[in-house]
């Protein structure tokens, strides 16, 4: 799980060009003139620095997620954020054209292409898309209000307050929001309900049990509860009439195809179009059903014994899954077992020096919280660029309340094998490895628009890293249940374009996820959900591996006998979450970094509310989900 994250702008600058351009007096360290190239670098880091500003001031909830606390007391109308951010696209778009491109840093031009898709979205987002109109979970604010309440970067008592502020706008926040909502998707729909009923309890329990334990005097807490109680109630009143405008005739979940191939332009930036990530995904499937019949064939003896092999060769890999799935945890232990692991796979990537890992980044794993629920069993929250000392959550499905058969489901995919997988995917090296380089990368640009492809992709990339490098001791058992995890992943891609940009069916999708990917049922049932309130997101997942596969290879020629794994996975990862097809520009071109490169755009912040540094902790953003 990124999902993800996640995640959207207004006017910025007056009179860009001479901002840009009139910086000429400016001397160097020597006292001469800086050259041209100097300038314009020196130019749009500041505008860097506005832009970030500004885009806060119009995402408050989303400022409040990477740890920019200056307006974590604001919650802005929807459709004042519509006009305001459609506004902010079309004039930072005007003022990145007075930029000269090609005489940007390597670094700069990353930022500059990643602002422009930025801007581009935005203005796709609102005038083609219109998922406001059709999807209401993007009026769950409980999120933001959850992060202001659980994570310490200032005293309790300063954070009850913006808790309380940001409240006093709900009422006319989901009064606008019903004037947007038009036909919504019923999944969706069903989804939003879910969400907020069982996240209402952050503003209806939550605040209330913490004003309890802080210094805040009574008469100010009886008035902080009673506005709580009264924003429950709009939450709960805003779900009810989301039940009654519910229609199973309302627009369809598919995006159709134009839709898709947008929104994979805009979200993924690979260098594939969406139909040749999915061609690309055909092929995979039929090479891991080669290598995984292969492997399985070598393991019937061991689990079969004389027991008469199947003639049907994909029937032959079933059984051995089928078999090898048995061996798993209760569902009490499950969390438990996770947490259990992380400090292996860490003392394995030591070991083999696959990456240099930061022991001061802890890693808490917990469980799910209910606003978050119903999209991935597992995701990563990460701490965000404006508040990088702090933990990094990995939230954790709850199995309470599943019934024995579903949970053994549930459990047979997770099993001890691919449980070690999902480990490696979330923790180390995955995410959580790759969110911490991101964060010490010196461009908040990269961090704040983070491509969720690279992300994903470098998961991926981590789990056969780490089989290659002879973790789990090159047992075939490893290598087989690998494999079916690596076709989940290639499903992921088939899955969302069929049934996206095609017609596939939800018989047809459980078909390919239970017999040509060996799912247990209740993880294809969970994956037809997924791919019913989501779209594009799961084609991240092969998109960024397969094009950090072929980076690497085209990365070792290149180096030739100079060429070290570990060489490459940290420059790689040193260029934060940019996308692949710009990382691979400069891996490949071995640019020098130019002045600019060394960045400082983060904006000032001159923020009442800001943390002590040593309290500083981190944005509870989800970057991402489960495959």
């Amino acid at each position: 799980m990124i999902i993800s994250a996640r995640t959207l702008y207004k006017l910025l600058l007056i009179a860009i060009c001479g901002f840009t351009f009139l910086s000429a007096c400016k001397k160097d360290g020597m006292g001469g003139e800086l050259s041209d190239e100097e300038k314009n670098n020196d130019s749009f880091t500041r505008y860097e620095g506005k832009f970030l500003d500004e885009l806060w001031k119009l995402n408050p909830d989303w400022a409040t997620s990477v740890g920019y606390h200056k307006y974590d007391s604001v919650l802005v109308l929807p459709s004042e954020q519509k006009k305001k951010l459609t506004d902010f696209a079309k004039s930072n778009l005007d003022s990145l054209s007075h930029y000269p491109q090609n005489e940007l840093s390597a670094s700069n031009r990353m930022d500059f292409n990643l602002i422009q898709n930025y801007l581009r979205k935005t203005e796709w987002t609102y005038g083609s898309l219109k998922a406001y109109e059709w999807d209401p979970t993007s009026y769950n604010i409980i999120g933001g209000f959850a992060y202001i309440l659980n994570e310490k970067y200032a005293p309790l008592s300063e954070r009850l307050q913006s808790f309380y502020e940001k409240m006093a706008a709900i009422p006319a926040y989901y009064k606008d929001a019903q004037k947007l909502v038009k036909n919504p998707v019923p999944e969706l729909t069903d989804l939003a309900i879910d969400q907020m009923t069982g996240g209402v309890d952050v503003i209806e329990k939550d605040f209330i049990d913490s004003l309890t334990k802080s210094s805040v005097p009574d008469p100010k807490q009886k008035l902080m509860r009673e506005r709580a109680k009264a924003s429950a109630a709009v939450i709960r009143n805003f779900t009810a009439w989301l039940k009654t405008i519910r229609s199973d005739k309302g627009r369809s979940f598919r995006l159709g195809k134009s839709l898709y191939d947008e929104k994979f332009n805009y979200e993924i930036e690979s260098a594939l179009t969406s139909q040749q990530m999915f061609n690309a995904a055909v092929e995979r499937k039929k090479f891991l059903h080669k290598e995984m019949i292969k492997l399985s064939k070598e393991l019937w003896p061991k689990y079969m014994g004389d027991k008469k092999i199947p003639s049907d060769s994909l029937a032959i890999v079933e059984d051995i899954i089928g078999a090898l799935s048995l061996k798993h945890v209760e569902p009490a232990q499950f969390q438990s077992a996770i947490e259990k692991q992380i400090p292996k796979l860490s003392a394995f990537v030591k070991e083999k020096d696959l990456l240099t890992m930061d022991p001061s980044k802890p890693l808490v794993v917990r469980r799910e919280p209910a606003y978050m629920a119903g999209v991935a069993g597992a995701s990563v929250s990460s701490p965000g660029p404006y508040e990088k000392n702090g933990n990094t959550y990995y939230n954790v499905g709850s199995l309470d309340g599943w019934d024995k058969d579903r949970a053994e489901s549930y459990l047979r995919e997770y099993n001890d094998y691919t449980l070690q997988i999902l480990n490696i995917h979330e923790a180390i090296p995955g995410h959580y490895t790759q969110l911490v380089y991101a964060n010490k990368a010196p461009s908040l640009i990269k961090s704040v628009l983070g491509n969720g492809a690279m992300v994903e992709g470098w998961a991926v990339y981590g789990e056969e890293m780490m089989l290659d490098a002879g973790y789990g001791g090159n047992e075939p058992e490893m290598r087989l249940m690998w494999c079916k995890w690596n076709l989940r992943t290639v499903c992921n891609a088939i899955l969302d374009y069929s049934v996206h940009a095609g017609s596939m069916t939800r018989e047809q999708a459980l078909k390919l996820l239970t017999k040509e990917a060996f799912q247990q049922q209740a993880e294809a049932e969970g994956k037809w959900k997924r791919v019913s309130v989501s779209s594009v997101q799961l084609t991240s997942y092969f998109t960024g591996y397969h094009e950090i596969k072929l980076l690497r290879e085209e990365y070792k020629k290149k180096m030739a006998d100079k060429y070290r794994l570990k060489e490459f996975n940290e420059k790689f990862l040193s260029y934060g979450s940019a996308p692949v097809k710009y990382i691979k520009e400069a891996m490949l071109t071995n640019e020098v970094e130019k002045p600019g490169d060394k960045k400082a755009d983060q904006p000032e912040e001159k923020n009442e509310k800001k943390a002590p540094k040593a309290e500083e902790k981190k944005p509870a953003k989800t970057d991402s989900g489960a495959q």
